[in-house]
């Protein structure tokens, strides 16, 4: 009577939904009287309204453990089961309820949920297989609908959020695990392989190592382990040669880093980058432009890249490419340095675009005075139209054209303020200097001097001499 008492006061508390309560009483009724299977039924269905599903499960194992003919309790069981993701015991247990209730539409609907359950988790199986992280995310949040409490449905869909990138979704999932268990060793492992990703490796080797503490047999976190600690030495060591100037080795040393984990993207980046690094350094700049191509495929937000590989478009002339890897720059961080960079690039990308007179006079851009007179003596003669007199009309034609673009190169750059305003990219029409008026002779005669004209004359075959009027 005592024992009955206690139960009514919990189904009383259940109904105003205090489980808490109703936990309390019947405990007091399975105390005081403790083979009542309806006792341990009623408990158990107040530990599933609390989400406490392991501790529901074995009070509703023991309440048909007590009386195999419980109907509600052998359903308990199951829907316990299939909470925490065992949907084949839970099947069984529903099976059971069929056996002495044939016509009971819950067990017949709770049936096919276990069915559904089981269908989700053989495709999720496959997908993994086929590394379709997406489908095998969906079809776990579809079994979870059914199997709410199951950790290994949990877990899941958490490694395969982090093989997908979306580390903080991962992380939250793996977090809620082990706020209720710590030592969650799959948790655990993939609370590592975030941080792992995230190219946090320091942080990540020691979750791996917390793991593996737990389950020394952990395959994966074992892996994952290995691959963190050889590719923190990898890279620390390629760091190292780079410092200390031997940029083969730290070139070599990169790319076994590279191959030791295709999937760790964030890493990956970092060290495409860095090998760019060193090919710039090594003057192989079209590699260096492929590395720094590889980085931001993995990483498009990658700032350090941008402005590597914009650096070597600049060095190989490509300013096109080179202005908008720094735009994109810019548009991330507006900063004065990356302003002045875009800057730079557009003014040497506008003085692509322009007659090369330092190349038209075949001089470098740090060319003196006397240097560029010498080089102008020597095309303005190589190219003047009498020297090409005897030749075919185009070839006359060509050798004018050059021969005017001589005289166009020495003016502007025999003249100090015309070569500033030319070399700082600025329109030298601005200073009302038309390059299509002037007339190459007069620069020629200029230059020569001499009262009288000028000609060239036949010494012998295929030989010149110029003579002064």
């Amino acid at each position: 009577r005592e024992a009955e008492s206690f139960k009514e006061q919990g189904n009383a508390y259940y109904a105003k939904k205090d489980y808490n309560e109703a936990y309390n009483y019947y405990t007091k009724a399975i105390d005081t009287c403790p083979n009542n299977a309806s006792y341990y039924g009623n408990r158990a269905a107040t530990l599933m309204m609390l989400g406490r599903f392991r501790e529901a499960l074995a009070d509703a194992q023991q309440s048909v453990r007590l009386d195999d003919s419980f109907v509600r309790g052998h359903l308990r069981e199951g829907k316990c089961h299939l909470s925490l993701g065992n949907a084949m015991a839970a099947s069984r247990c529903f099976q059971r309820v069929l056996e002495l209730d044939h016509k009971n539409t819950q067990a017949q609907q709770e049936l096919k949920n276990a069915s559904t359950v089981l269908e989700y988790e053989k495709i999720a199986e496959v997908d993994f297989e086929k590394r379709d992280f997406r489908k095998v995310v969906f079809c776990m949040d579809r079994a979870l609908e059914f199997a709410p409490a199951c950790h290994r449905f949990k877990i899941l869909k958490a490694e395969c959020l982090a093989l997908l990138g979306r580390y903080p979704e991962a992380q939250s999932v793996a977090s809620d695990i082990l706020r209720m268990d710590s030592t969650n060793a799959d948790a655990l492992y993939v609370r590592g392989l975030c941080l792992y990703y995230e190219d946090c490796i320091e942080k990540a080797v020691q979750f791996f190592v917390q793991a593996l503490r737990m389950a020394p047999d952990h395959e994966k976190a074992c892996l994952a382990c290995r691959n963190a600690k050889a590719l923190k030495a990898k890279k620390e060591d390629g760091n190292k040669a780079f410092k200390e100037g031997n940029y083969k080795l730290a070139y070599e040393l990169y790319t076994e880093a590279l191959g030791i984990d295709p999937n760790n993207i964030k890493t990956n980046a970092k060290l495409y980058c860095n090998r760019g690094t060193v090919n710039s350094k090594l003057r192989k700049l079209e590699e260096a432009i492929d590395d720094c191509t590889n980085a931001v495929k993995l990483d498009e937000t990658y700032i350090k890249a941008y402005l590597r590989r914009a650096q070597c478009y600049m060095d190989t002339e490509q300013y096109e490419d080179a202005v908008r890897d720094y735009e994109k720059v810019y548009q991330t961080e507006k900063t004065k340095e990356h302003k002045q960079l875009l800057k730079n690039a557009q003014v040497e990308l506008k003085k692509s675009k322009r007659k090369d007179y330092y190349k038209i006079l075949g001089v470098d851009k740090n060319a003196s005075e006397d240097e560029i007179k010498k080089a102008y003596r020597k095309r303005a003669l190589m190219h003047h139209p009498d020297r090409h007199s005897g030749a075919s009309a185009e070839v006359q034609k060509e050798e004018e054209k050059k021969f005017k673009e001589v005289g166009e190169a020495f003016t502007i750059l025999s003249d100090p303020k015309k070569k500033a305003r030319y070399d700082s990219g600025q329109d030298l029409e601005e200073d009302g200097l038309n390059m299509g008026d002037f007339d190459a002779n007069n620069i020629f005669k200029a230059f020569f001097g001499g009262p009288g004209g000028f000609s060239f004359e036949a010494s012998g075959p295929g030989n010149f001499f110029f003579q002064f009027g």
